[in-house]
């Protein structure tokens, strides 16, 4: 645009000397005589009609040039920009690829390998799954026609012991008539042995429980099934572990340094002639290799031919705690039964 100005104003400023001079003329010319004033007028006027006339021609061919020169500027600035979008596009692209490339790769990684693991695992885990849920209700199903149950019995599984190992302790009830059966912890378990107790003709059980809210819950259980004569639910709080001759560490003290907390022994005092003892408390979140007094504790208390029961023993603290059994009472021997959670049953030599 300056450029357009700078260009305009001699050229205007030739055309204001030129059309002023050949306007002059006419004028002088009329002023001397020589012509007449209305010949004077007319040809100052056609002089101001050419002038501009001859003025629009030469901005008409200026602009001409200057949009000329201007579409040259466009086309290369143009040009410029293509051009530079253009290796720009390129650059993306090519990272674009790269970018594709790496997710191809780890795609093809994923269907060669992850995948087929993944589908392995899967196919492994609804296998387990499936195959403890049949055996499961087979256990089940067992029990309930052996034992000619009620209609409503209290679930199996989860918390409780699961209908595998139940049957192995209903097995041993059977078969030995054990006088005295003693479980570490109780709820729907108890009603199950209850039951096998009953059928058996002789025998009762002693269920231990620490929690007291809990123990109510199943002394309610047992009275719907009515089977207050054969199970009783006696409260025994955790409290500090005196260790007896085997276990390691100062008193109170388990064999990891920390605190051993275990039932209150003063509520087993007349517990004699052990039968079958049912190692499935306390929990495993009140501390480290929780059950473990179990045998230290009971094991005098038990008969010749007793045999001890320990349930999920697939944990690693269980596997522990039954290692440390046999290392402290080298009477005792293990055999590992096939149960959904692992039973390890010990009985002596």
């Amino acid at each position: 645009m300056r450029s357009l100005r700078s260009r305009l104003r001699p050229i205007l400023a030739i055309g204001a000397v030129g059309g002023a001079a050949v306007l002059a003329v006419p004028v002088v010319l009329g002023f001397l005589g020589l012509i007449r004033w209305v010949d004077a007028a007319v040809l100052v006027l056609l002089g101001a009609l050419g002038g501009a006339v001859a003025l629009m021609a030469l901005l008409l061919l200026l602009l001409r040039r200057t949009v000329k020169g201007l579409s040259g500027s466009v086309s290369t600035a143009m040009d410029t920009h293509s051009r530079r979008v253009a290796e720009a596009l390129g650059h993306d692209r090519l990272e674009a690829a790269h970018a594709m490339d790496g997710v191809k790769e780890r795609l093809t990684h994923l269907r060669d390998h992850s995948l087929p693991k993944l589908a392995r695992e899967v196919t492994h885990a609804v296998t387990v799954q499936g195959r403890n849920d049949y055996e499961q209700q087979v256990a089940w199903t067992e029990l309930r026609e052996h034992l000619d149950t009620p209609t409503f019995m209290p679930p199996l599984r989860g918390w409780a012991a699961s209908p595998d190992v139940m049957r192995l302790l209903v097995r041993d009830i059977d078969r030995r008539r054990p006088g005295l059966v003693v479980e570490c912890g109780s709820g729907s378990s108890s009603v199950w042995i209850g039951h096998a107790l009953r059928r058996a003709g002789a025998g009762r059980l002693v269920a231990i429980e620490h929690d007291a809210r809990y123990a109510e819950l199943s002394r309610a259980l047992v009275a719907s099934h009515g089977l207050e004569d054969v199970v009783e639910i006696r409260t025994a709080p955790l409290t500090g572990f005196e260790p007896g001759d085997g276990e390691a560490g100062e008193a109170g003290e388990g064999a990891d340094g920390g605190v051993r907390r275990w039932y209150d022994t003063s509520v087993l005092a007349d517990l004699e002639d052990i039968g079958l003892l049912f190692v499935d408390g306390p929990p495993e979140a009140t501390g480290s290799q929780a059950r473990y007094p179990a045998v230290p504790v009971l094991l005098p208390r038990c008969a010749e031919d007793a045999v001890i029961v320990l349930d999920d023993a697939s944990r690693p603290d269980e596997r522990a705690l039954g290692d440390r059994w046999l290392a402290e009472n080298p009477g005792l021997r293990r055999t590992e039964e096939a149960a959904e959670k692992g039973a390890h049953v010990f009985t002596r030599a």
